[in-house]
């Protein structure tokens, strides 16, 4: 009865999403501006759905078949995490299996930012070196450089060293990884697209009044999607946290994507809620 409950409710939330894509992708169609019309909550369906989608799909499919539901359903109730989307998890496991999430993607961190440490010597000419050394100094140091030293590194990532398509095949692969994206094809690409709906989403949530109109539960979800481990933290933190992210992201361009994609290093990579999961 309790699996038969989970799955009953999971289906239900599950279709309604699916009809709310199939909306999205209308809308998407019917309008010359495309993703930027769409809401903060319709932009992270549009974001999740295709992979929830693949990973329910032998499921749901296997379960059609005559008496395969009574092997199927224990089988994805048992192993949730890899045969079933988040619409079947509990809160607790949507936390628990969003942390996990979080470990694999700390591990990407330090070859992202040795990346980073490793092009700091091509740029020794330009106006901008001072600042980035010291912003690269305080990561080194157990620091974040401040959002204003960002700001105006900004430059650094629209064109080389660091611009999407001056990245090392490193420098890519880790990247990816860090993201929780497979390091296969199309690299460039899919990073692009992936930078550009964190800041259409982040756009939309300054456009409907601000990380204060979120729920807890909202703030914290943005948060493992970002790249910080929200779980020891009140909510204040990860509200001013989220806060300074979106305030940055506001002034990312297309040209400077690549920026978006390093965030976690540049305001996450020494926080002590990351690193609780660490060690």
């Amino acid at each position: 009865m309790r699996i038969y409950r989970i799955f009953k409710v999971g289906i239900k939330d599950f279709y309604l999403d699916v009809k709310e894509y199939a909306k999205i992708i209308r809308k998407i169609n019917a309008h010359e501006r495309g993703l930027e019309i769409l809401t903060r909550h319709e932009l992270e369906i549009y974001h999740r759905l295709p992979k929830d989608m693949y990973r329910v799909a032998p499921v749901l499919l296997v379960s059609a078949i005559p008496f395969a539901n009574y092997v199927a359903f224990p089988l994805a109730y048992y192993f949730p995490r890899y045969l079933l989307s988040s619409h079947f998890w509990s809160l607790q496991q949507r936390i628990q299996f969003a942390v996990l999430d979080q470990k694999m993607k700390l591990k990407h961190y330090k070859p992202v930012f040795r990346c980073l440490q490793a092009s700091l010597g091509t740029i020794k000419g330009d106006k901008l070196y001072p600042v980035w050394r010291q912003c690269i100094a305080l990561l080194g140091s157990g620091l974040h450089p401040s959002p204003q030293h960002i700001s105006v590194c900004a430059k650094l990532f629209s064109e080389r060293p660091y611009g999407l398509q001056s990245l090392s095949s490193k420098h890519l692969r880790s990247l990816l990884k860090m993201h929780n994206m497979h390091s296969g094809w199309r690299k460039r690409k899919r990073l692009t697209e992936h930078a550009r709906i964190i800041h259409l989403m982040d756009l939309a949530i300054d456009r409907e009044g601000g990380v204060g109109k979120l729920s807890h539960d909202d703030v914290r979800t943005a948060c493992f999607l970002r790249g910080l481990n929200p779980t020891n933290m009140n909510a204040e933190e990860t509200v001013v946290w989220l806060s300074d992210w979106v305030n940055l992201s506001k002034e990312v361009t297309e040209e400077n994507l690549s920026l978006i994609l390093h965030f976690p290093i540049l305001m996450s990579y020494n926080h002590p809620s990351n690193w609780v999961l660490i060690h």
